[in-house]
């Protein structure tokens, strides 16, 4: 931008001098008022403004506007500045344009008409302010208008390198904005020849907006790819010095260098054999001077060298093709896996779980192991451990596979909670995957269930079942091991329902040592029993009658458990009907009959792990081992194909209910969920059920919101919930839903009023709170009912009563329905009833709360969580929200003024759980420590979770 002398506005400096001086945001107001009285005083009366006035005028407007302000006048004399002939007053105007004047504005024509004026003149400077404008307004009607001249400024001969630049920056975001409204097809082969021009900066414009058009049409702009390995080439045998004005910390024109690797990545290696040639020995190039000293010992200098190095890697990765080159770029990185920067280690390990995957470079990954498997266990930063973890599952095969799986077991003891899940899943694939002995593979399976069990999902069991039943070998060794590991004292719910399975079809297998007999493994299953949740109770029984049928010497002793009277009325009816249906089967079925129906169940059809659909679900950009991707795309870690299909529970019997589905021999049902298509049976009915609505009457007209989808913006709403009682939960033109709460230790009553504000009525108004399945259980409602209609103005009330019985970490679903001008709305929300609504501060002092804290020491029993700040580190608003969010504020514990230190009791039904947190904003880094301690490690997660989001 060009210095112009003389042209301080005196006024504006005064003004801005005032407001700095200001006392208080009154003091501050008063004045902003007074001056924009007098700027509409001299819009309005004085026709004798010159443009220095205007200016002054329009920039104390946009100063006042930058301050948080309305400004609703002064478009009009922006708008008259755009004719000026001089630089300050237009380069005002256009600024004012561009931060004030939106894209539906009925001033945009003049505005437009200016730019058009603009861009036919012969003063550059001129030309570069309506380019900047474009740019940052980027509507539509200018591009519409205006964007087919941007062409030709940029590819003329008489157009000089600024606006060139400016004109190519401006297509580019023009053709993010309104790709269909330019036309680029006749100027292609002149774009991409931009990329020989002799300036660099239009050469670096140039390229960025290659790039941009290469994703959308790659074959129209194929021919780019020989120059930009041409100009690459180049700028990495320069030396830094050639290249003065373009470079970076002793690195030449880094940027551009980054741009035009990533511009490769768009196409497969060169066909030419001279332009692929050049291609690896700018490669090569790169990564030599990776090895070399530094020039400069400053930090800018190392990003800029690491950070082109760290692109001509994706690039050796992209291609896949030169053994040589892949087998150095991981010699390079396993040189950072050790670096004292942890955001290189960090980028070290993710480019190297997609080396892993090459057959070129995957056994040069594979000396780096012990590194890696170093880093899980010393690494503070939970981000790289995560990715520590994915490059040892990336890097295993036959060979390590039990000694990388040995490794991940014994860290998952003290990983971090959030990585669990995912850890568990990967042992067990790779497990499955690589096993030569399968008792090794069950004794996998069962030490994950015993050292995490918490995180071992259904698809994790499911699996190991299927491969018991399917290997002969195998079966023996599983009741042994299973029920070995059932006489832990404190067992996990989850060995319960893979023991009860296993024993209730191979107990047989070692019914033949007393310490292992019928009537011992009978007891030591009955004696979980009563610890476990009702669906593992349904599979106990199976196993039970799978007894009577294995061991009828402890037949007596099964029917008195099914005969007792807890059992036969037991409120939860699938567990009555069970006990009444197997007491009935065991007395009146003949020995033959019984063993008939309690056979033991087929093997299963072989087909791929449901674990990996699992997997999947955790990294959806992943591609599928073996497979081909549909889009050329940055690559990420592959994972195998997987099945889609949602498992179903699977119990040793067969005809009871709809938990215990048959032994899948026809196709149509899957036990373990391990099917990848669903039954055909499915489409057809749906398909059908489309043919009846067409022919019955026209489908009533929505609002587009399916069944179960949220309503859009409804999660934002409700995360502001967290930390407030009241406040406005929807508002859309029709509707508006406000919520008002009280809460009283486990006991809740939520208002929600539903305002209309049409004027017209609302008829078969419907407000319905639906429970999911995890939280049926957990929380008890009684809703009081709806008017169904609402007159146009007028609010109704409907009133919720709930109560807290456990801990639960999903919302109840607002489904709201009814007819507006007859067009049916619907509307589905959540319910701000969270966990920590039920928080009762505590007041403790000092010792009292080290005692607890140390107390609560166990390492399931803190959830920890280090996140970057979402909003500003105010102090004084993170002390509303640790309150709103129904903790207290203990003083005087902790050394750091700047630390939070709270406590508070949850309150349910079923028990009261002290919950101990603490709050450390780095303020230099913008980032926040919370630890949450309690002794249900449940309630540690759920509470970390939600306040997570609200810092």
């Amino acid at each position: 931008m060009p210095t112009v002398k003389g042209d301080g506005m005196r006024g504006l400096a005064v003004f801005i001098s005032d407001i700095r001086n200001c006392k208080s945001k009154e003091a501050e107001i008063k004045r902003i008022n007074k001056e924009l009285a007098n700027i509409r005083s001299k819009f309005k009366g004085d026709k004798t403004l010159d443009g220095y006035q205007k200016k002054k005028y329009v920039c104390k407007l946009l100063f006042i506007f930058l301050l948080g302000h309305d400004i609703d006048f002064g478009h009009m004399e922006a708008v008259n500045l755009l004719s000026s002939n001089k630089y300050t007053e237009k380069q005002i105007g256009y600024l004012f344009i561009s931060v004030l004047v939106g894209a539906s504005s009925d001033l945009m024509k003049l505005v437009i008409q200016s730019i058009k004026n603009d861009l036919v003149s012969r003063n550059p400077i001129h030309i570069n302010l309506a380019l900047h404008c474009m740019a940052n307004v980027g509507s539509r009607e200018m591009a519409d208008s205006v964007g087919g001249d941007i062409p030709k400024l940029l590819t003329s001969g008489e157009t000089i390198d600024s606006v060139k630049q400016s004109a190519g920056l401006t297509l580019l975001r023009l053709q993010r904005s309104s790709p269909e409204m330019i036309p680029l097809g006749e100027w292609t082969s002149r774009i991409i020849h931009l990329l020989n021009d002799q300036h660099m900066g239009v050469v670096t414009s140039a390229t960025s907006l290659i790039e941009a058009l290469v994703r959308k049409n790659p074959d129209e702009y194929k021919s780019c790819v020989s120059l930009a390995v041409s100009r690459l080439s180049r700028i990495v045998t320069a030396s830094y010095t050639d290249l003065q004005d373009y470079t970076y910390y002793f690195v030449p024109a880094p940027w551009l260098s980054v741009k035009l690797l990533r511009l490769l990545q768009n196409y497969p290696p060169p066909e030419d054999p001279s332009v692929r040639t050049r291609l690896t020995e700018c490669l090569e190039t790169i990564l030599n001077k990776a090895q070399e000293p530094p020039k400069s010992k400053k930090v800018q200098h190392s990003n800029a060298k690491n950070a082109v190095l760290f692109e001509a890697i994706n690039l050796i990765i992209h291609m896949d093709s030169d053994p040589n080159l892949l087998v150095r770029a991981c010699n390079q990185l396993g040189q950072f896996l050790q670096h004292k920067e942890t955001n290189l280690r960090y980028l070290a390990l993710e480019s190297m779980c997609l080396l892993a995957t090459s057959e070129f470079s995957h056994e040069a990954v594979k000396k780096h192991q012990d590194t890696v498997i170093t880093a899980l266990k010393t690494e503070r930063d939970v981000s790289v451990r995560q990715r520590a973890v994915d490059l040892l599952y990336a890097m295993c095969d036959r060979s390590n596979a039990e000694e990388i799986v040995g490794e991940m077991l014994e860290y998952l003891e003290s990983a971090d909670y959030s990585i669990r899940e995912e850890m568990v899943l990967k042992v067990a694939i790779l497990a499955e995957k690589y096993a030569v002995d399968y008792t090794w593979y069950v004794d996998v399976i069962l030490n994950l269930i015993r050292i995490a069990g918490d995180y071992v999902s259904e698809e994790v069991w499911y699996r190991v079942i299927q491969i018991v039943i399917n290997r002969d070998d195998v079966q023996g060794y599983a009741a042994k091991t299973v029920f070995e590991a059932l006489q832990a004292p404190a067992c996990h719910e989850n060995m319960v329902k893979v023991g009860g399975y296993i024993l209730g079809e191979f107990g047989n297998l070692i019914a033949g040592d007393p310490r292992s007999s019928p009537l011992v493994q009978f007891q030591l299953l009955h004696s979980k029993y009563h610890l476990c949740s009702p669906n593992t109770r349904g599979l106990l029984l199976s196993t039970y009658i799978k007894f009577i049928n294995l061991f009828p010497e402890i037949k007596t002793s099964i029917q008195e458990i099914l005969g007792s009277d807890n059992n036969l009325r037991n409120p939860d009816v699938e567990l009555q009907q069970r006990c009444i249906e197997y007491l009935q089967l065991s007395t009146v079925a003949s020995p033959d009959v019984l063993a008939t129906v309690l056979e033991e169940m087929p093997p299963f059809p072989e087909r791929e792990s449901s674990i990996l659909a699992k997997l999947k679900k955790k990294k959806p950009t992943a591609t599928a081992e073996g497979g081909e991707e549909k889009e050329k795309e940055p690559r990420t870690i592959p994972q195998a194909q997987v099945s889609t299909a949602e498992p179903a529970a699977p119990v040793p019997l067969q005809p009871v209910g709809n938990t215990a589905p048959a032994a899948n021999t026809g196709g149509a049902i899957d036990l373990l969920g391990l099917d990848t298509a669903p039954a055909p049976a499915a489409p057809a009915a749906s398909s059908g059920l489309g043919f009846l609505v067409d022919v019955f009457g026209d489908q009533p007209a929505t609002n587009g919101v399916d069944d179960d989808s949220l309503t859009p913006g409804a999660e934002e709403n409700f995360k502001k919930f967290f930390c407030k009682q009241n406040g406005v939960l929807f508002e859309n033109d029709l509707l508006q839903i406000g919520i008002k709460a009280e809460y009283r230790q486990n006991l809740a009553r939520v208002g929600v009023f539903f305002g209309n504000k049409t004027t017209f009525q609302f008829t078969n108004f419907t407000s319905n709170l639906v429970l999911a399945d995890s939280i049926k259980s957990a929380v008890s409602v009684q809703p009081k009912a709806v008017d169904p209609v609402v007159d146009g103005g007028a609010q109704v009330q409907q009133l919720f009563n709930i109560e807290c019985i456990d801990n639960f970490t999903d919302a109840p679903l607002l489904k709201i329905s009814f007819t507006h001008s007859g067009q049916m709305q619907k509307l589905n929300l959540k319910l701000p009833v969270i966990i920590s609504k039920f928080l009762e501060p505590a007041e403790m002092n000092s010792e009292a709360f080290f005692t607890r804290w140390k107390a609560l020491s166990q390492p399931e029993q803190e959830c920890q969580k280090i996140f970057k700040a979402q909003f500003p580190q105010d102090t004084e608003q993170v002390k509303q929200k640790v309150l709103g969010f129904g903790l207290s504020i203990l003083q005087g514990i902790d050394p750091n003024p700047d630390n939070f230190v709270s406590s508070a009791i949850l309150h349910t039904r079923n028990q009261q759980v002290g919950c101990l947190v603490r709050l450390e904003p780095n303020k230099q880094m913008q980032m926040y420590r919370l630890t949450i301690r309690s002794t249900k490690p449940e309630i540690s997660k759920a509470l970390g979770d939600l306040l997570e989001t609200q810092f």
